[in-house]
């Protein structure tokens, strides 16, 4: 009986600067390899638009935001970052069923309803998608690839990113306590 238990534990966590060397070195074979950085809202905004062409195909030419994408010669989801973004799908399950790690769960403090919980996140992502969006990345794309190669713009973000997170912790901490 304790054996069944215990092969039913989630494997522990990675230690997290093993893990930030990890992603630093795909960030490195990134720029060596396909010569550009990490990202996700490049895929998204592809995927979008696969989706409107499939939908509405006669609109597509007349969205000016869109028609860079429309325009290439290949077709739109026939980019590295779609398939970046299908590969960290499939690696986060591979990598969940591993460790024992895949249940349906809502994570939330003990004083917050699970569908205020679902609201706020939808929500804070569809801003934090529209921020992307407007500036014309995402955060690991910004972060990552940013600061990667020391763009100041990329910085200057990262620190307001995380002085944001500061300042609003303290006003949702109570939530998770």
């Amino acid at each position: 009986m304790n054996d069944d238990l215990i092969q039913n534990q989630p494997k522990p966590y990675l230690n997290p600067y093993l893990a930030g060397v990890g992603l630093g070195i795909v960030l490195l074979l990134s720029y060596v390899f396909m010569g550009r950085g990490l990202g996700a809202s490049g895929a998204i905004t592809r995927m979008s638009g696969y989706a409107m062409i499939a939908v509405a195909p006669e609109h597509t030419k007349s969205l000016k935001y869109m028609n860079s994408y429309f325009a290439e010669e290949k077709h739109i989801l026939n980019e590295y970052l779609v398939f970046l973004l299908a590969g960290v799908f499939v690696g986060g399950f591979v990598s969940g069923a591993l460790a024992n790690r895949i249940q349906l769960k809502i994570d939330k403090g003990p004083t917050f309803s699970p569908r205020a919980r679902l609201v706020l996140a939808f929500v804070g992502g569809g801003i934090s998608a529209i921020g992307a969006r407007l500036a014309r990345g995402c955060t690991s794309g910004q972060a990552l690839s940013g600061g990667a190669t020391l763009a100041l713009g990329s910085w200057i973000f990262i620190i307001g990113a995380f002085a944001g997170g500061y300042a609003v912790a303290y006003f949702v901490r109570r939530q998770w306590q």
